[in-house]
């Protein structure tokens, strides 16, 4: 059997190599985080329901990775950044978690969410002419 390697992205495609990785990662994962997975998505708002920035991210296994946290420019230095990582914090401690994770680039927020207690565990030099941090902040105390 002679193999290709493919550049069309089906959506079948991409889910098949998703669930590939999931059902090994879970056969591997100890039995009490196996089910740890939901979706964490705080958002400011007004009381029309107007969007001024947010917080999604996913617990997973024993940590919450913040996928995006955003605040509007017109609102910002006001607490809404700081206030959103404090909720993501509350809801990973309620589920169990042990840490949080997510990455900025240092035109981004490296300042505050040092500020916040997170602590660089990685860089990348030159990720677009600007350096990639990794950071982390442990739960347990």
């Amino acid at each position: 059997m002679e193999l290709t390697i493919s550049t069309v992205a089906k959506t079948e495609d991409k889910q098949y190599v998703r669930n590939k990785l999931i059902a090994y990662n879970y056969a591997n994962f100890p039995a009490e985080l196996k089910d740890m997975y939901e979706e964490v998505n705080l958002f400011v708002k007004d009381a029309a329901g107007q969007t001024y920035g947010g917080l999604v991210g996913e617990i997973c296994w024993n940590w919450l990775e913040v996928h995006y946290l955003i605040v509007d420019e017109n609102v910002r230095g006001q607490g809404y950044g700081k206030k959103l990582l404090m909720a993501a914090e509350d809801i990973a401690r309620e589920k169990g978690c042990d840490f949080i994770k997510l990455d900025t680039l240092s035109f981004q927020a490296i300042d505050f969410y040092k500020q916040q207690a997170y602590e660089v565990y990685g860089v990348i030099e030159n990720a677009g002419g600007h350096t990639h941090y990794y950071l982390k902040k442990n739960l347990l105390k």
